[in-house]
């Protein structure tokens, strides 16, 4: 039997196969199917991991997949959700561990296991276009103009672990999102597609952001673009240095504090929402792609997104 736990976090949910629990490794076809909410479970994505062995003093390896089966490089959500995993499942009563998924290596802390509060290091922002990458100007992306269905935006790039395309706005609203997000996120600026965020600085200590995910669409929270959307503010000198910025999304609230050097942490809730076992029907059709593509209607998974 193949079982599965899922997870959410400020409504962002994650499916986590175990390789302990699970004979196959999930393709990005799988990830379509299993994240499919009519076919398969329902989710905005998948985590496979614990990959190899778990020891407290190496990297746990984790994969991540989008709801449109393309492979990501790093979620911040994803992170704490597989962090209480790991912390429950394989590694009781450690608290701190390094997470390595294609994006590289978060340190996590298990801040309070029962409340689900997990801390994670997402390392430093890079706003140069080549790393984002953003095609059309050379040096740092940081207030371009960017041109789209007619509008002009000022949009500040960056990498930070995934591509984001950052958008300040006095009202971000789920249309906007919506509308504009799908628009920059497949902009020919972007040759890997981006993330996008709508930004509006509250005060300096707070932000609110919406979210358009190139990889899972609209979604009600996000821990790499809260992190991503404060470290532009940050770097917009809107925010302070070295306190926690409350980071307002749909789906809930986590705390983001860049640090003198520039380095992002990021702390937030996730909780264990149910488990299970895979249908032998579903199984049968994870790796039997003909079969699957003609229960699930999606377009073809592609590429590494996040």
């Amino acid at each position: 039997m193949t079982h599965f736990t899922k997870y959410q976090a400020l409504g962002n949910d994650y499916v986590v196969i175990d390789p302990r629990d699970a004979a196959f490794e999930p393709t990005g076809q799988d990830a379509l199917l299993l994240c499919d909410r009519n076919f398969g479970i329902g989710a905005d994505g998948v985590l496979f991991g614990p990959i190899g062995p778990v020891h407290a003093s190496r990297p746990v390896r984790l994969r991540i997949f989008n709801s449109d089966g393309s492979e990501c490089e790093k979620s911040g959500n994803g992170i704490r959700i597989f962090a209480l995993h790991v912390a429950a499942r394989h590694l009781p009563g450690v608290r701190e561990f390094t997470v390595r998924t294609l994006g590289g290596d978060s340190s996590v802390r298990i801040v309070d296991q029962s409340a689900g509060v997990v801390s994670v290091g997402m390392g430093g922002p890079c706003f140069d276009a080549a790393a984002v990458p953003m095609l059309g100007i050379t040096g740092l992306a940081v207030e371009q103009p960017l041109l789209v269905d007619g509008r002009q935006l000022t949009v500040t790039a960056l990498n930070l672990g995934n591509p984001h395309a950052v958008v300040l706005t006095e009202h971000p609203t789920r249309e906007l999102a919506c509308a504009l997000g799908p628009l920059i996120a497949e902009h020919g600026r972007f040759p890997t597609r981006t993330n996008v965020q709508f930004l509006r600085v509250l005060d300096r200590r707070t932000i609110q952001i919406e979210v358009w995910e190139r990889g899972a669409g609209y979604t009600l929270a996000s821990g790499s673009s809260g992190c991503a959307a404060t470290a532009v503010a940050h770097r917009l000198g809107q925010v302070d240095t070295g306190v926690e910025i409350t980071v307002r999304m749909a789906g809930g609230e986590i705390g983001v504090t860049v640090a003198p050097d520039g380095t992002v942490t990021m702390t937030g809730s996730a909780e264990h929402v149910l488990s299970g076992t895979l249908a032998a029907a579903l199984v049968a059709r994870l790796g039997n792609h003909a079969d699957q593509d003609a229960a699930v209607p999606h377009s073809e998974p592609a590429g590494v997104r996040a």
